[in-house]
């Protein structure tokens, strides 16, 4: 039986790593070098990176940072790839195959596409085409308005018509390998997972499907893993600021006999 994944989540915002809360609040934490790294030797399963950053906002120009700013995903994927032997998953911007490619051959596994997937369906049918559904994840951010699911886009900033369940149809029968469903309303809240969400999302598809959004204590990754039968559960705070979490979170779900790898330190 295939195990079940961990996957950290790195935001860069401007080349530097942020902790977001509602999409709305963001601190910088530093360096996705080290973080990339201590991912790497606490055995991760996966890695996420999503640029966040936006064409319209003051850029991070500041002198106390002490350390090297990135200016594109394509850099830093060059620079982890010494060291990151897990699986890569790359989004934020993407919306031509020629990006697609490029993130490919600098060391992504996969994509993670948001924004230009809503406003462009065949997209999706292209870029599995040309390099398989496998390569290609569909990353979609919702809201609850009023007592529905609402689909937004560009950074949570633009509210979709679609309904939730007809695009994960569309999404899955156009070709996407994976969903990342992403709570908006729990995101930085650390007040455990949308439960309901995952389900939702996880019965609308056959594809695998990735959690995230409200991560807090290693008990809600228990919940997860015990109330639903998604395929992977990711998180960004939580990985950043607990000391061996990635570690530390599997021991307990395999000391709990669930469908995770046992828990291992890598020398890096």
């Amino acid at each position: 039986m295939k195990k079940r994944r961990l996957i950290p989540i790195i935001l860069l915002k401007d080349g530097a790593i942020v902790q977001s809360r509602n999409f709305k609040e963001f601190n910088i934490l530093g360096d996705p070098l080290p973080s990339v790294k201590r991912f790497s030797e606490w055995a991760s399963d996966e890695l996420i990176f999503l640029d966040i950053s936006r064409d319209d906002e003051a850029k991070i120009n500041r002198g106390d940072l002490n350390f090297q700013k990135r200016v594109s995903l394509s850099n830093v994927l060059e620079d982890i790839s010494k060291f990151c032997f897990m699986p890569i998953t790359v989004g934020g911007g993407i919306d031509n195959l020629e990006k697609i490619e490029e993130y490919l051959a600098k060391g992504a596994d996969k994509v993670a596409i948001n924004t230009f997937l809503n406003s462009n369906h065949k997209f999706i049918e292209n870029a599995s085409k040309k390099f398989g559904s496998q390569c290609i994840v569909n990353s979609i951010d919702v809201k609850i308005i009023g007592s529905e699911y609402k689909i937004f886009t560009q950074n949570g900033s633009k509210m979709l018509s679609c309904n939730l369940r007809e695009w994960l149809k569309i999404s899955e029968n156009s070709g996407s390998g994976e969903i990342l469903i992403n709570s908006i309303d729990r995101d930085g809240a650390g007040n455990g997972f949308d439960i309901d969400l995952i389900n939702f999302v996880d019965n609308c598809v056959k594809i695998p499907v990735i959690c995230c959004g409200g991560a807090g204590s290693y008990e809600d990754f228990l919940e997860v893993a015990t109330k639903t039968t998604v395929d992977g559960i990711a998180a960004a705070n939580f990985f950043q600021y607990k000391e061996h979490s990635v570690f530390l979170t599997r021991k307990l779900l395999y000391e709990k006999n669930l469908n995770f790898r046992e828990p291992v330190f890598l020398a890096i």
